[in-house]
């Protein structure tokens, strides 16, 4: 898989028209995302009323990831993601009707976030169920690349639509976009039961199984999961427990602190472009670069990582990479010009490649019937720490220069961050000495091909994929 890279993902047909589904709705998304607080903004001409709409975009979200996890659990993948589709695109529609309210705007702004969290969970899940081996990986990292891709190009793309389509037929292209994702998902997609559903593995001291066909149950524990057994066990033993579950786990709580930390601080620098372009003297025109400068770093490292490396190596990246992420931020001391901060963000973002080992390590921490649940709450945590810490710049620069204040997030973020390293060391959650790992599991038969082929033939290959730290079938993002 890894030699043929980018390329053997999209070989596989489902996982095409995921992708092709998540490029319509992420389209729509960013569309909205312009045109709705423009459109407030038009209504109001008030610019706070256009920043709280900017705002409900991200803070329902953890709200959502909370409520609706259980959701993930217990309903079919499928329908879920047509669900969230066609009430993203009514929610749209609505806003488009002339003379609708301010407060229904903004009301049925919060639920298109409300139920992104589980739209993202349920998607990064359900790729485990066709994607195996490193393929779930490099899937996850496409589905960010093309998330950063659009940040880079589609809020400008849509301000030059916007100087042809008044905001509300704008949102009509929004709309179009969801129900183009959902037709895709209900074409391409196979309709899986939920994870949940199937009986936990038996272990002493577990649950009696209690659905149809136990055998595969019994399989699914034999598989390379079984080595790891004693310590997912707590997790997998309180799966009525839920998101409580998730976080008694320590494996699990700390890399879902990697996964959330990072992405807290390193939004600092974006909420903070605009003043710091202007006490440059970079202007508009540097407000567009510094928030394109990241994004395309995180693309080309992604792409680069992804491609050029094998599964193991990209592991022992992840450690290193997520703790030097934000040192480039300390350059902002020396408050340089703009091609010096170009260059810094840049270095910075390429940083956020530690995510394609990270995601292998938190989808084979968690148990299965927990992993669409573990999705939801790590896609809610991503998109409200993200909000948080642009926030907390914001407050931060109110009393110190925002080049400082940059330096700040810096310098606390990668003590925090390195603190999280920690906490993934002595959880045990980095998978001890892979090539003793790899030669076991190649013995028993565990990362052969023909294997993974008899699995997906007896229906419980999504499940037999959940093994091993290194045997592999998984992720922010929406």
């Amino acid at each position: 898989m890894t030699s043929q890279g980018y390329r053997a993902v999209f070989r596989v047909r489902e996982f095409r028209f995921v992708f092709a589904a998540h490029v319509f709705s992420l389209l729509g998304g960013v569309v909205s995302h312009v045109a709705l607080p423009v459109l407030v903004y038009t209504q109001t001409a008030s610019p706070l009323m256009s920043a709280v709409t900017m705002g409900l975009g991200f803070m329902p979200q953890a709200l959502g990831g909370a409520l609706l996890a259980p959701v993930a659990e217990r309903f079919p993948a499928r329908p879920v993601l047509i669900g969230c589709d066609l009430i993203c695109a009514a929610s749209v529609a609505a806003m488009a009707v002339p003379g609708m309210p301010l407060a229904a705007l903004l009301v049925l702004r919060a639920l298109t976030a409300f139920v992104q969290p589980l739209f993202g969970g349920v998607r990064a899940a359900g790729l485990g169920d066709f994607l195996k081996g490193d393929a779930f990986v490099l899937g996850r990292s496409l589905i960010r690349i093309s998330a950063q891709g659009a940040q880079i190009a589609g809020f400008a793309a849509t301000g030059l639509l916007l100087l042809a389509l008044p905001p509300r037929g704008a949102l009509l292209l929004t709309v179009a976009g969801f129900l183009v994702s959902a037709a895709l998902l209900r074409i391409g997609t196979v309709n899986r039961p939920p994870a949940a559903r199937p009986a936990p593995v038996t272990a002493p001291g577990s649950a009696p199984d209690r659905t149809p066909g136990t055998a595969s149950g019994t399989e699914r524990g034999a598989d390379g999961r079984a080595a790891g057994a004693p310590k997912r066990g707590s997790a997998r033993r309180t799966r009525t427990g839920g998101t409580r579950a998730l976080f008694a786990d320590r494996r699990i709580r700390a890399l879902l602190l990697l996964n959330w930390l990072p992405p807290a601080f390193v939004v600092v620098p974006e909420g903070l472009a605009a003043p710091y372009s202007a006490a440059i003297g970079a202007g508009p025109v540097g407000v567009g670069l510094l928030l394109a400068a990241m994004p395309v770093g995180g693309v080309a490292a992604e792409l680069a990582v992804g491609a050029l490396l094998r599964p193991k190596a990209r592991e022992r990246l992840v450690l290193p990479l997520a703790g030097s992420l934000l040192l480039p931020f300390l350059l902002f001391a020396w408050r340089p010009g703009l091609p010096l901060a170009l260059a810094a963000l840049l270095v910075a973002g390429t940083g956020v490649a530690y995510t394609l080992g990270l995601d292998r390590w938190f989808f084979d921490a968690v148990p299965e019937e927990l992993r669409a649940r573990a999705m939801t709450v790590m896609t809610a945590g991503l998109m409200s720490v993200q909000g948080l810490g642009m926030a907390a710049g914001g407050v931060a620069a109110e009393f110190m220069p925002p080049h400082w204040a940059i330096v700040a997030a810096g310098g606390l973020g990668t003590v925090c961050v390195l603190a999280a390293v920690g906490a993934v060391r002595a959880a045990g959650a980095v998978p001890a000495a892979p090539d003793a790992e790899g030669s076991a599991r190649a013995a028993d038969g565990s990362d052969c091909a023909p294997d993974d082929s008899a699995r997906a033939a007896d229906g419980s290959a999504s499940a037999a994929e959940a093994g091993g730290p290194v045997h592999e079938t998984p992720m922010a993002d929406m």
